[in-house]
């Protein structure tokens, strides 16, 4: 694996962020082999090349540890928005869990999006920062079907793998739960699917789903969504094609009956679907102590 040079891993401080009430965002890793065949994060605007090559950063520990030292508030630190931190490397390179460790010295939360099973592994380390801080899990489920999900997701941890993960966590106290998106129009977006999904959150544990029925299609991203629709899905391209044109926003044609389906069965369940209720809920208990300033 190559490392590159950054300057700096931790963003600045953000006061109510609205997407899972994330103060900073860290990413350790540059590009991602999991080869979704959806990924946002290949569009030209985010300019990663040779996105399929993870690269990590150079000296990121002693970075995010000066980072860390450096804040003047602590908060929930948010990984996983464009590079997967638990990609096959960290497995050797370990880099994630010391960025864990070292979040939970400095007395940080955690906000984690991955597809991954591995991070059962740092469940120790979970588990330490829940004690003095918000900690949330999202993992990215969009079916519960194994062979589609390989067709989509083809070099990451099967949907079946990621649900008793999700066990795993939830019965360690960690507050966990499922990011469906994107829910890929005439692929995935049909009655049985989602309800299956909810049935099996509900059954391993899940406190929350937060869901996107559609998918966003921009510049290269596109091109390389439908050389792969081609390949794996004959036909779909051109519903695509007739459907969307070149919008950037494509939901699902049946968002409507599926949301009103998917709320119905979240709410039968006790299980999280608004924003707002996800992040008062792992947040409850912790208020006063991400807003402390340090001495």
């Amino acid at each position: 694996m190559e490392f590159i040079k950054a300057k700096t891993i931790i963003s600045s401080y953000a006061t109510n962020n609205s997407w899972f009430g994330n103060n900073y965002n860290m990413n350790i890793y540059k590009g991602c082999c999991h080869g979704c065949i959806y990924c946002d994060s290949r569009s030209e605007c985010y300019r990663v090349e040779n996105f399929d090559e993870v690269r990590a950063k150079e000296n990121a520990l002693a970075l995010i540890a000066r980072e860390l030292k450096s804040k003047r508030k602590t908060g929930v630190i948010g990984t996983g928005s464009m590079s997967d931190p638990y990609n096959p490397f960290e497995k050797e390179f370990k880099l994630t869990r010391g960025a864990l460790e070292l979040i939970d010295r400095y007395r940080f939360g955690v906000s984690i999006a991955t597809k991954s099973d591995l991070i059962s592994r740092d469940i120790d380390i979970l588990k330490a920062i829940a004690v003095h801080s918000p900690v949330i899990i999202k993992m990215t489920i969009t079916t519960t079907d194994d062979q589609l999900c390989k067709k989509i997701e083809p070099n990451v941890a099967e949907s079946s793998q990621r649900f008793a993960t999700i066990k795993k966590l939830t019965d360690n106290g960690i507050f966990t739960g499922i990011l469906l998106m994107p829910v890929l129009p005439f692929i995935e977006d049909n009655e049985e699917n989602i309800s299956s999904i909810v049935k099996l959150a509900h059954e391993n544990g899940a406190k929350f789903i937060y869901p996107a029925f559609g998918v966003t299609l921009r510049q290269n991203q596109r091109e390389w969504y439908y050389n792969k629709l081609e390949e794996r899905f004959p036909f779909i391209k051109e519903k695509y094609i007739r459907q969307f044109g070149n919008a950037y926003e494509c939901p699902s044609p049946k968002a409507k009956e599926l949301w009103k389906l998917f709320r119905g069965e979240c709410d039968r369940h006790g299980i999280f679907y608004r924003m707002n209720d996800i992040i008062k809920n792992y947040k409850q208990g912790y208020k006063d102590v991400q807003l402390s300033f340090f001495d």
